[in-house]
């Protein structure tokens, strides 16, 4: 008989500890990092719609951004929450699959969204005459489309070969959620064509586009200081946030699709990085980094609290 005859019906997510202290821990730890992400990453986007002074190629970008990082965060976290609370671990097939679609979808878009904004730096500080001009309204609109479009392809591109491999052994995934590496260890035919598919479309990809917008940002920085005798302390300040992001972002994906299976702990870590940590810092970078976003901040706080809530 075919072994498509015995699909599994639902994955056991074993990641958790099963330690009742570390389980109290995390449930914690993650309900509070979401709350943080769902108010820091909206309340950026608020603050980029509201205020006039913001609505810039950049600010529009950055909203995107916390969108794409809201959506990420949201397509683990929320499941992880629930199965700390409900002490219940199982995830069924449809369900683990969407999460894996999902996860790719936010992810291919954060990463074209990424390159969108240090093109935009670029633009701004090497070709600041003609900024205005080439990141029209249009153009952002097109970054902000090709983001979602792109990412969209590259996980339809990995998820068809991964829906039709046969699962019809062992269905505990040894993580706190749903991803080709983890999910392909259980399929019941050699993987190692498709191990193949993912490292050269996930890992290559995101080690390329790491190195090239660190090459870019250097580029961007030499420039400056040729332009003005060696100062590049308001410049540094300027794109390290969009550093130290790239960086936050891209390391865990290179770890995680490069070398696709990693040991154990690693990939925890590395789940906790990229889902819970990475979108909570991102608006606080952005915010901590940047003058105009926290005057902004501070004038629709204003406007929440109305003008007879504070007192003086």
């Amino acid at each position: 008989m075919d072994t498509n005859d015995f699909v599994v019906s639902e994955f056991v997510l074993i990641g958790l500890s099963n330690s009742w202290e570390m389980h109290h821990f995390l449930f914690w730890f993650f309900s509070a990092f979401y709350m943080g992400i769902i108010l820091g990453n909206h309340f950026t986007v608020l603050t980029v719609i509201t205020d006039s002074h913001l609505h810039t190629p950049m600010y529009f970008l950055l909203a995107n951004l916390s969108l794409l990082d809201l959506g990420l965060s949201s397509t683990t976290v929320p499941k992880t929450i629930s199965n700390l609370f409900t002490d219940c671990n199982i995830i069924s097939f449809p369900k683990c699959m969407t999460q894996i679609f999902f996860i790719h979808i936010t992810g291919g878009g954060e990463m074209v969204q990424l390159i969108a904004m240090a093109y935009d730096r670029y633009t701004a500080i090497c070709k600041p005459l003609h900024y205005l001009t080439i990141m029209s309204p249009k153009m952002c609109v097109s970054f902000v489309v090709a983001a979602w479009i792109v990412g969209t392809i590259h996980a339809v591109f990995q998820f068809v070969f991964v829906i039709n491999l046969p699962f019809c052994g062992p269905n505990e995934v040894d993580s706190f959620y749903c991803d080709f590496p983890q999910v392909m260890k259980l399929a019941c035919v050699d993987t190692y064509k498709l191990e193949f598919v993912i490292i050269t479309n996930s890992g290559f990809i995101s080690m390329a586009t790491f190195f090239s917008l660190i090459t870019s940002y250097i580029f961007i920085l030499v420039t400056i200081w040729k332009r003005s005798s060696g100062d590049l302390s308001k410049a540094f300040v300027t794109l390290s946030a969009h550093i130290t992001v790239v960086i936050l972002f891209f390391t865990p994906c290179m770890f995680l699709y490069v070398w696709p299976f990693p040991t154990t702990s690693l990939d925890k870590c590395l789940f906790i990085v990229d889902f819970a940590i990475t979108p909570l810092l991102n608006p606080a970078i952005y915010t901590l980094r940047n003058k105009d976003m926290r005057e902004a901040m501070r004038r629709l706080g204003k406007q929440i609290v109305g003008p007879h809530g504070i007192s003086k």
